[in-house]
């Protein structure tokens, strides 16, 4: 089978450290990030196989009642997705930008995947819900055109889970603007 990523976003933070273990329990998946997200959620994101990764989440998405906020499974992810999580993918020379904001993680990092795969940018971060009250964004970089197609795919997939708070296309960005949004602050 494929490898896949699943996310778990709740609103309860003790909830979620209750609905993690039973998820790890549940299916012979990698815990790859579980921790509090402002204002007072959390996020569990697990990788493996696309079978085990979705009886887990199917498992947490019951145990988490009203509590949830979202969840994805993605198989087949991105290759730059995990890096852009986790940090910055590098980019050699300034071009166009694109940031699409949304209302949670797997709105968010389910929007991008389908962004790098339709599209010629390079997803430069996903920053998580720290201190800016549980959203999350993401930014690609490349051709004015590739960008903009970029933003409009993953526009539209938050959107169609009414989870998309604003998406800009910033064409010929300032030298300060761009170095704060692609080299780490």
């Amino acid at each position: 089978m494929s490898q896949a990523i699943g996310i778990l976003e709740l609103t309860s933070i003790a909830k979620g450290m209750e609905v993690g273990d039973l998820m790890l329990k549940s299916a012979n998946v990698s815990l790859l990030v579980c921790k509090t997200l402002c204002p007072g959620k959390f996020l569990i994101m697990l990788g493996g196989d696309v079978g085990a990764v979705t009886q887990a989440i199917t498992a947490g998405e019951h145990a988490s009642g009203s509590l949830m906020v979202d969840s994805i499974v993605l198989a087949n992810i991105h290759p730059s997705i995990l890096p852009a999580v986790s940090g910055l993918n590098p980019v050699s020379e300034r071009q166009a930008v694109g940031v699409v904001e949304t209302w949670s993680v797997a709105a968010c990092i389910q929007a991008a995947d389908q962004a790098v795969k339709a599209s010629n940018v390079t997803l430069v971060r996903i920053h998580m819900a720290f201190g800016i009250g549980g959203k999350c964004y993401q930014v690609v970089s490349g051709d004015v055109s590739d960008v903009q197609n970029a933003v409009n795919v993953a526009s539209e997939s938050a959107g169609e889970k009414g989870l998309l708070v604003y998406s800009a296309v910033i064409p010929r960005p300032h030298d300060a603007m761009w170095r704060q949004l692609v080299q780490e602050a």
